[in-house]
């Protein structure tokens, strides 16, 4: 009898494990959210989706996609998507609409943000901004005198020392381009001084990588970088490297980034909680002391905005224009293809 009875408690004992097992806590535990171009080493996007897991109970996997394969990635899933929620460079946002690979949210906030800074369909909107310029390893410069213009970098001094992400792929890539040219006097529809300028700087041994680069720049392994303001701070305020930040005298653009949900996201319910914090109070003053510009402006601290170069510098640098940034991108890759590469 007792032996019946310690089966039976026995019994019972394994039932409520195997409850437990299939409990809402443990299902709560497993939610996730995939989102494309989302790399930790990138604009602190680490410290973004540490937050997002805390918040939110929802775990966003890094990925160091950029934004041209994060577009083909998604293009190519199309049938049975993978990606919740993708982040890419203006310069990418109306390609994506395009494509057919993002669908409409407009996520709390959404009517605080600038016209010109979201899409009027609610397909993507912008989080942030960066101001593009050159980032540089002092240490790694030795003698040689920090550049101040995009004209320096074609000097023979600095050969085989300037750095900029493939403007076939990337983004920041291809912003860098448009800023050359509209500093040397082109237009979004004349790339010829870029080209030019691009061509130039071959003889100087160029290194070219398709993904972030900051810790090739810290490391001193690319001394001078074609790069955004705030990867340049991260490394003076953060990592204690000997790094500057320049915008060149002949002047620069100030890029958005933007984020979208995907269409047929699997997990679309928590896509949409994710691009709603990116927007709250708290996601834009982390993006601020991130040394992004959130796109809520008065999110920025005071304290962080200290750490920027003065508002004479950032005077060089103009806003891009989205649509005709956007129209420019496949000319901008196809030119580099074939002219430059």
């Amino acid at each position: 009898m007792k032996t019946l009875l310690r089966l039976k408690s026995l019994t019972g004992a394994v039932a409520l494990g195997a409850a437990a097992l299939l409990s809402p806590i443990t299902v709560q535990a497993a939610e996730t959210a995939i989102c494309y171009n989302c790399p930790p080493e990138w604009a602190d996007w680490g410290s973004q989706l540490k937050v997002i897991q805390s918040r939110l109970n929802i775990q966003v996997p890094p990925d160091n996609k950029n934004s041209g394969q994060s577009i083909a990635a998604m293009i190519a899933e199309k049938a049975n998507p993978v990606a919740d929620v993708t982040y890419l460079g203006g310069i990418s946002a109306d390609t994506a609409k395009t494509a057919g690979i993002l669908t409409a949210y407009k996520p709390k906030g959404w009517e605080k943000i600038p016209a010109e800074l979201k899409d009027p369909d609610g397909q993507w909107f912008t989080i942030h901004s960066g101001t593009l310029g050159l980032f540089i390893n002092k240490a790694a410069l030795g003698k040689t005198p920090l550049p101040a213009s995009w004209a320096d970098l074609l000097k023979p001094e600095y050969k085989g020392m300037v750095g900029y992400l493939d403007p076939t792929s990337a983004a920041v890539g291809q912003l860098g381009v448009m800023a050359i040219n509209l500093a040397l006097g082109g237009t979004y529809e004349n790339l010829d001084p870029a080209i030019k300028f691009f061509k130039e700087l071959q003889k100087n041994q160029p290194i070219v990588p398709k993904q972030t680069s900051y810790a090739r720049v810290i490391s001193g392994e690319i001394p001078i970088l074609l790069d955004y303001d705030f990867n340049a701070y991260r490394g003076m305020y953060k990592d204690n490297a000997p790094v500057a930040f320049v915008i060149p005298k002949e002047g620069s653009v100030v890029q958005p980034y933007v984020m979208g949900l995907a269409k047929n996201a699997p997990h679309a319910e928590n896509g949409k909680k994710v691009l709603d914090f990116v927007l709250s109070d708290e996601s834009q003053t982390m993006w601020g002391n991130a040394f992004l510009r959130p796109v809520f402006a008065d999110k920025m601290s005071a304290e962080a905005k200290k750490k920027f170069l003065p508002d004479a510098d950032y005077a060089r640098a103009k806003p891009v224009d989205l649509k005709k940034l956007g129209a420019a991108q496949n000319m901008i890759v196809e030119r580099f293809k074939n002219e430059v590469k």
